[in-house]
């Protein structure tokens, strides 16, 4: 890409949901974890104020002003660059639109490699964004803190890329701790580490990656923020966080049965994160299997975002051993979990592979996943 040395190296996790799905734009309750799948971004220097950005992963490229991010992203995703990049561009525009000071950043070469898996829901985006964020505000001097870049990072998705997305993937893109998961609040934006103890109860987290492609961007994911928004309104709440299984009764009374059964996943999988918070504390990973599988059928039969590829996962993996497994995700394609005994590692990736075959659907990408550090300067 250039022949300038780099200035330096930073990279940012995916990240698998444990549990807790379509409830971050709600106000409520998540518990994700960064894995040990990343993407790293080298920068080097420019004598001009372009910012210029390249991948290993798409041909394309693009270079734009620093002066022109604001007239590029005046309306979300731009046609004017290849689509990819308006995620680190998105970033770099969001950043200084937080940081305030433009007239000082310096131009750079991005060079972005990735290892986590797009449109498999392990938020390959998020990755982009928070190692493109960490990056930026180092050698921009911006001095943020790690919670503002993740709202740097849900800048950028929402109002630069049009993706409304919530704050999860970047939260635990960033703070992502060794075998634990990130404990959010997205109404109050507060955070707590909650250890997973996978490592000393001989376990592991399968992805099921079922080769089933997805985009935030565009039409399921949309349609069910809508509902949702239309659920709160017909309760004359807030948001959905504001209410409680006990508000179930009336909610099916004020609304259609589509906008209802949507409503029901968001209350009741409140209230799983919160169940599988307490279990982990008081019991351990072991004991979290049916709080996944409960998740699961929520997202299936209630919020309807799962796929036949997505429920054969699931199915499979529980017929092989596993302890518990749900979709992990926005949905309508992507990646399946299940939380496995190592031992049973071999058996679980058995089952799902024949049940896949059965079925005559595409052979799935299956692999494990450790719960690791977030974003960061490697080098």
């Amino acid at each position: 890409m250039t022949d300038a040395a780099p200035l330096g190296v930073w990279s940012a996790p995916g990240r698998v949901n444990l549990i807790g799905e379509h409830t971050d734009y709600n106000d409520g309750f998540v518990l994700p974890f960064a894995i040990d799948a990343r993407t790293a971004v080298a920068v080097a220097p420019r004598t001009d104020r372009l910012l210029r950005v390249r991948s290993s992963f798409d041909d394309s490229e693009a270079s734009v002003a620093i002066a022109d991010l604001d007239e590029l992203f005046a309306s979300p995703a731009p046609t004017s660059v290849p689509e990819w990049t308006t995620y680190p561009l998105g970033v770099a525009w969001a950043l200084l639109r937080a940081a305030g000071d433009a007239a000082t950043a310096a131009g750079l070469d991005l060079a972005i490699a990735s290892s986590v898996p797009v449109g498999a829901g392990l938020s390959s985006s998020a990755a982009i964004e928070c190692a493109v964020a960490v990056a930026l505000n180092e050698l921009w001097g911006a001095d943020l803190s790690a919670k503002d870049l993740t709202r740097v990072g849900r800048t950028a998705e929402n109002d630069a890329v049009g993706a409304p997305t919530g704050i999860m993937d970047q939260t635990a893109s960033m703070l992502g701790q060794t075998d634990a998961a990130v404990f959010l609040d997205c109404r109050a934006l507060a955070t707590e580490i909650v250890p997973l103890g996978l490592q000393a109860q001989g376990l592991d987290v399968l992805v099921i990656d079922t080769l089933v492609t997805h985009a935030h961007s565009t039409g399921g994911y949309r349609e069910r923020r809508a509902s949702c928004e239309q659920g709160a309104a017909a309760m004359g709440v807030e948001s959905l966080r504001d209410l409680s299984v006990d508000d179930l009764e009336r909610a099916a009374s004020v609304m259609d049965e589509v906008t209802f059964r949507r409503v029901r996943h968001v209350v009741t999988e409140n209230e799983r994160v919160l169940e599988t918070v307490r279990v982990l504390r008081e019991s351990g990973p072991r004991a979290i299997g049916e709080l996944l599988l409960t998740s699961h059928a929520s997202m299936r039969d209630d919020f309807e975002i799962s796929v036949p590829e997505l429920d054969t996962a699931v199915e499979a993996a529980m017929s092989g051993g596993a302890i518990g497994a749900r979709m992990t995700g926005g949905g309508f394609g992507g990646a399946a979990i299940a939380l496995v005994a190592r031992d049973t590692l071999t058996a679980v990736t058995d089952a799902v592979t024949a049940a896949f075959s059965t079925s005559g659907f595409r052979a799935p990408r299956i692999f494990t996943v450790q719960p690791s550090a977030g974003a960061h300067r490697d080098s």
